[in-house]
């Protein structure tokens, strides 16, 4: 399996359970094709670097998980298909990313139980 992170930004006009939903369905999409979550992040609203369909801000969200090179097309296909995506990358991992995302992790969690 390899590991692979993926951010989409979603429109800015959902509420809160809106932006729940989306993620829940695109953590089904990776789970029921045998991926793995690793790790999720709701980064929340954010300003955009560039007007992208007439909106300035997004809602962000980080998902990272194992899962073979084939689902990522179907994953792809879910982003395109929903009107509610603005953007969206997805990117293999290397050693060294999964490493960095372990350190960031870690220190994330440190603060918090501070």
């Amino acid at each position: 399996m390899n590991n692979y992170e993926t951010v989409f930004i979603a429109t800015p006009v959902l509420s809160d359970t809106q932006m729940k939903e989306l993620a829940g369905k695109f953590r089904g999409v990776i789970t029921e094709n045998g991926g793995q979550i690793v790790h999720e992040e709701d980064w929340g609203l954010k300003k955009l670097a560039y007007p992208i369909e007439k909106k300035s801000t997004g809602f962000y969200y980080l998902i990272q998980f194992q899962a073979e090179g084939d689902l990522i097309a179907k994953l792809e296909t879910q982003y395109r298909r929903d009107e509610k995506v603005i953007r969206f990358l997805t990117f293999k991992m290397d050693k060294y990313a999964v490493e960095y995302a372990e350190k960031r992790r870690n220190k994330n969690n440190a603060k918090q139980e501070e």
